[in-house]
């Protein structure tokens, strides 16, 4: 079916890479640089698909994108939730509804966010899975983007049904307290239960946990419902050793988006360990 012109799927993914400045996603900005908005290869890089797609997105050869390519689109494009619904339409799929999990991030907080500089940053879904990090949390905890995206996902790794290596996390973490922080994690679970009742995704996930692990069925069982806020932790880094973090988890409001940000005490060991860290970037050897 034709569109109104400037109106359609690939027009519109069009107009807001344009109106977007690299600046605003976090990328360096070259002197003599002729695009104010973003490119074709840097939209690519940002949502995780390839640069041909996005061009047959753009040119109406590709019109029906898979949920989990809008999804990405759009927090990389940094919509509002109008124009993520809108996103969602031109591309013949359902909104995000009340009710259920959002992977949205809201430009405003992303803004936010890609100023933090080399600070180990990441945003979870209210179910626990991974919509976003930064270069900082990849050079901490290695680069999450080798896992199929379904895995990526913190209350899979903390109670894992299946034996293997942890999805996000390449080297070993250890918490003060692991009983409270299990804890703290299934209660924050049952409170999103509460918030997004219909979202077949934490449905899914709390099934398959209760399922497959001993741990989260007990403490699932326990009935406590409560908001997992702090940690503190000791990462194993292949490059540093340990090092010794808190860890602070920010609810964005009404979805629930939890932004947990890594650091370390001021003028510790284990700041310049994660200076050091930062500026050496990701290392190329994971902890399996």
């Amino acid at each position: 079916m034709p569109t109104t012109s400037g109106t359609g799927l690939g027009e519109m993914i069009r107009t807001w890479r344009d109106r977007l400045p690299p600046s605003a996603a976090g990328l360096p900005v070259s002197h003599g640089r002729r695009a104010a908005g973003l490119r074709r290869e840097e939209l690519a890089d940002l949502a995780g698909v390839s640069v041909d797609y996005v061009v047959r997105l753009e040119q109406g050869r590709a019109v029906t994108p898979s949920e989990s390519v809008v999804a990405s689109l759009a927090r990389a494009l940094q919509l509002t939730s109008a124009e993520r619904d809108h996103l969602y339409r031109l591309a013949r799929l359902a909104s995000p509804v009340d009710g259920e999990v959002s992977d949205h991030l809201p430009p405003g907080v992303q803004r936010v966010l890609t100023r933090l500089g080399d600070v180990a940053v990441a945003v979870f879904a209210a179910d626990w899975q991974l919509v976003w990090w930064n270069r900082g949390w990849a050079a901490l905890l290695g680069d999450p983007s080798a896992s199929p995206p379904r895995l990526r996902n913190f209350a899979r790794d903390r109670f894992p049904v299946e034996p293997g290596p942890a999805h996000l996390a390449r080297w070993p973490v250890t918490e003060t307290d692991r009983d409270t922080t299990d804890a703290a994690i299934v209660s924050d679970l049952r409170r999103a239960t509460g918030r997004f009742p219909r979202d077949s995704r934490l449905a899914a996930l709390i099934r398959d946990l209760n399922a497959g692990s001993r741990r989260f069925a007990e403490l699932w069982a326990a009935g406590e419902v409560a908001v997992h806020r702090e940690d503190h932790k000791t990462i194993d880094h292949p490059s540093v050793g340990p090092v010794a973090v808190d860890c602070d988890v920010l609810t964005d409001g009404d979805s629930e988006l939890k932004i947990v940000i890594m650091t370390a005490v001021p003028g510790s060991e284990d700041e310049t360990k994660l200076r050091l860290i930062a500026l050496a970037g990701s290392p190329a050897t994971a902890h399996t």
